[in-house]
């Protein structure tokens, strides 16, 4: 395959060629400007200012993946000239963000999506099982009708986003997606096998875990990375 093939196929989202689990879906955003942030979000030699920013701007870019088909419906219009047809979305939009890590996302997409109202949801790691264990819940009461977008820098087990999503489900969410910057493919396999309607969007799918959970090669804790711990 020649140079210019392969920059053609990464110049466009793409479905993740590595990983299909069947009822699931799981899209790669490989835009140009992603991929240039995340490695550099990967890079050890990232301060937590320049982490910050990268993060925050790279949530914002993925967002336009994300909501690329949110259902739309037809309303009438009029211009300083003329009447005309437009199209508005159909739903509410909600974001929550997975507490501390999340935020570190949130006022990107924000940016983008100034209309939409926030959630919360915090959850801590066991050190020793990995299991996600919640400790905060503040979410508006209108879920059910709502596209609802978690948001979690870090896909490593999948345990809390799992977590978060059965609290969303609890609280009425039926639309719900998924947006992480790198997650691993047993965080996938976690995800599709307890909640196989969650869309997930990522930027990257590495390779594997370690022994303590974290994502290789993926970026360290990003928390810490993103409020200098």
């Amino acid at each position: 395959m020649g140079k210019e093939t392969v920059e053609r196929r990464l110049t466009r989202s793409s479905r993740l060629p590595t990983f299909q689990p069947s009822n699931s879906s799981v899209t790669v955003v490989s835009h140009p400007l992603i991929q240039h942030n995340l490695t550099h979000l990967r890079d050890q030699r990232t301060g937590h200012e320049a982490f910050r920013r990268l993060l925050s701007q790279t949530a914002g870019l993925m967002v336009y993946e994300v909501t690329r088909n949110f259902p739309l419906k037809r309303v009438k219009v009029t211009t300083p000239v003329a009447k005309t047809g437009g199209a508005v979305l159909t739903r509410p939009i909600v974001l929550v963000p997975v507490l501390r890590a999340g935020l570190g996302m949130l006022d990107g997409i924000l940016h983008v999506l100034p209309h939409a109202t926030v959630g919360h949801i915090g959850l801590f790691r066991r050190k020793k099982t990995f299991e996600a264990v919640k400790y905060y819940t503040k979410l508006p009461n209108h879920l059910d009708r709502s596209a609802v977008i978690l948001i979690d820098p870090m896909l490593a087990t999948g345990n809390s986003a799992a977590a978060a999503a059965e609290v969303l489900k609890a609280h009425g969410a039926k639309h719900v997606s998924l947006v992480c910057l790198v997650a691993s493919p047993a965080g996938l396999t976690k995800l599709n096998r307890d909640h196989p309607d969650l869309t997930i969007y990522t930027a990257a799918v590495d390779e594997r875990l370690n022994a303590h959970a974290y994502i290789v090669p993926g970026l360290g804790d990003a928390g810490d990375r993103l409020f200098g711990t």
